[in-house]
């Protein structure tokens, strides 16, 4: 399994190649189905799959904050590709110059300069280079004169509804967790590294881990009953505000996370804790006072330990 940044970094190992391209965010039953597709070359022909991702993702590029929020980090689904046994992610940074390629220049000069690809795995409504205009259509015209081949993969259902990352989202929007996962086809988790925060919770009596999010902006917002993993070796139940903290927040419009974990006394800095939210307490609220959110959050603890039933 490699992680290659950036195109300059493809060897000669990773050429003649099963590939596929997009953003693959949330590594969906859909992005599962196309995987195993791929797979079904890699092992009859005994070649590599390698997967292009972007960072950021194109919209987020290219419509900055108005962008769809994000259902997993990059990380999260780098592990989920690897996971389903793909042998290479190639990570490419969409800047500038990647968002100017011509569909005919992704073709000649990536497909098939750089990665001499064997074939690529695509959806119907596949698009690529400058303004989207690429389709399926030109990849197998180009691919019948250069010499390689087009697999056609067709979208995926799930009880008789496409799947894809734009439902996904929406779900998650409304908070309707458990029919994103089924889509998903795994537990929706939010995951980062713990990090130092500024210790209010501890004053309030309350001690929260601050999940670094980087710069992600994740669909769900308010307050959730948790589990987290990576910490012991068993789940963690905790408490999780996610949101924009109005009561004590002093950077307006930052999404943060931050968790309080229940029966358990160590030190949290550090760890790259994987945070699986499991139910929707209630919205987040702005208080008049510290002692009326003391008094709030004692309220949502009861009704945490009363989902788990502890």
């Amino acid at each position: 399994m490699e992680f290659i940044r950036g195109i300059h970094n493809v060897k000669l190992r990773h050429r003649n190649c099963v590939f596929t391209v997009g953003n693959f965010d949330g590594f969906h039953l859909g992005h599962q189905y196309l995987i195993s597709k791929l797979h079904c070359i890699r092992i009859k022909q005994k070649i590599p799959i390698v997967v292009m991702i972007f960072e950021p993702q194109p919209k987020e590029y290219l419509l900055g904050k108005l962008a769809p929020a994000r259902i997993s980090s990059l990380r999260d689904k780098v592990n989920y590709l690897f996971s389903y046994g793909v042998d290479a992610i190639l990570c490419i940074p969409f800047n500038k110059y990647f968002s100017s390629i011509s569909a005919k220049e992704f073709i000649s000069e990536i497909l098939v300069k750089k990665l001499g690809i064997n074939s690529i795995g695509v959806g119907k409504d596949f698009q690529f280079g400058k303004n989207r205009e690429g389709n399926i259509s030109i990849l197998k015209k180009k691919s019948k004169e250069i010499g390689f081949n087009v697999i056609d993969i067709s979208e995926y259902f799930f009880n008789k509804k496409k799947v894809s990352s734009t439902i996904i989202r929406n779900y998650l929007y409304q908070d309707r967790i458990s029919l994103a996962e089924k889509l998903l086809g795994h537990k929706y988790c939010i995951s980062g590294r713990i990090v130092h925060g500024r210790y209010l919770g501890k004053i309030l009596g309350f001690p929260t881990a601050n999940i670094y999010l980087k710069n992600y902006n994740f669909p769900i917002h308010g307050v959730y009953a948790v589990q987290a993993y990576g910490i012991e070796k068993n789940p963690i139940f905790g408490i999780a505000n996610i949101g924009l903290n109005p009561t004590v927040s002093k950077t307006k419009g930052k999404k943060k996370m931050e968790v309080h974990f229940l029966n358990i006394n160590k030190n949290l800095y550090g760890y790259y804790a994987s945070i699986v939210i499991k139910n929707k307490i209630r919205n987040e609220k702005k208080f008049s006072s510290l002692k009326e959110l003391k008094e709030q959050i004692s309220n949502d603890l009861i009704h945490v330990k009363k989902y788990f039933n502890i």
